[in-house]
């Protein structure tokens, strides 16, 4: 079971403590190093034997799980004893401080590893948790944008074919100069991609709620369809995200409409597959539904004001070419 290699990695928490004590004071002995890395292999040894064998059996979220904590844990066990082979011989009194530093680093390492999940279904609620924060992340930024001052459109106005040169040949500028503030038309795209935003955290939050509904019904004699089909909706969720980035990113001018049109298709496509491995749970949610249908409405919503947008766009820079002619 894996909560016995949780509670090893606290154990081994207690011998790296050790480690960085022999280093609070003068240079240890090199027989007292010599003991601590025996020590230190032995356990490491029984550590990774136990972390392989909680992952038999388990689904690919739980394995990741574990896997990443130990990876964590020897990575930083590993410079732990580098530090101290190369200390144990030298003079350099600036090294000695690092020793203590570097077991510090491996008490966490370790601390962190007793709190990796113990399921699969745990391990998907952590990561589809992760996805909501990065989401909410995306959102913050958003509602940071700021529609541009009267000042700066009245200069604008001043030299219209200026500014239609400077929004076909020179975007790094234009990017520079107005920093978060959007235009009137900039800022429609960015409300209506808020909009869109703020609906995917709550189809994320409805998934989460369905999860920890679903965590009593985890019987290890299940098959593995239904850990699959949560895997597949984490999996959707990460996709999400991943385009929530890009639509973020893509909100600052001079903003990418073709690259936003494709994170919303992306999105589209990605929700109704969640839609679809929701109706094959025994106990699918309609509040899960609801916040899906929610969100497609918000994003044709987001492709209709793109394409009002775009349009005014080209005639604006069209009239300004004509004007510099």
């Amino acid at each position: 079971m894996w909560h016995c290699g949780s509670d090893l990695g606290m154990q081994w928490c207690f011998y790296y403590g050790a480690a960085g004590m022999l280093w609070t004071g003068k240079t240890p002995e090199a027989k007292a190093v010599e003991e601590n890395m025996a020590t230190y292999f032995n356990t490491l040894q029984g550590l990774l034997l136990l972390s392989h064998g909680s992952m038999v059996g388990a689904g690919p979220p739980l394995a990741s799980a574990i896997h990443s904590s130990i990876k964590q844990v020897v990575e930083c066990s590993f410079k732990l004893m580098m530090e101290t082979v190369s200390s144990s011989g030298s003079r350099n009194k600036d090294l000695k401080p690092l020793v203590p530093q570097l077991a510090g680093a491996v008490w966490e390492a370790c601390t962190a590893l007793k709190k990796t999940p113990a399921s699969d279904i745990t391990a998907i609620g952590r990561a589809m948790t992760q996805v909501a924060v990065s989401v909410k992340d995306v959102l913050r930024e958003m509602e940071e944008l700021k529609p541009v001052s009267s000042n700066q459109t009245e200069e604008a106005s001043d030299d219209d074919a200026s500014h239609a040169e400077t929004r076909l040949g020179d975007n790094d500028s234009l990017s520079d100069d107005l920093g978060n503030d959007l235009s009137p038309e900039e800022m429609k795209v960015a409300q209506s991609a808020t909009g869109v935003v703020s609906e995917t955290v709550v189809v994320i939050k409805e998934l989460i709620r369905t999860i920890t509904g679903l965590l009593k019904q985890e019987k290890p004699e299940d098959s593995g369809n239904f850990v699959d089909t949560l895997d597949k909706l984490l999996k959707l969720c990460q996709e999400i995200g991943v385009q929530i980035d890009e639509l973020g990113a893509c909100l600052y001018p001079p903003q990418e409409f073709p690259a936003m049109k494709a994170a919303l298709g992306k999105i589209s496509s990605a929700i109704d597959k969640v839609q679809t491995e929701i109706e094959s749970l025994t106990s699918s949610s309609e509040a899960v539904f609801q916040a899906c249908n929610d969100l497609k409405r918000s994003l044709k919503q987001m492709e209709a004001t793109l394409g009002c947008c775009s349009t005014s766009d080209i005639e604006f820079i069209m009239q300004n070419v004509a004007l510099s002619c």
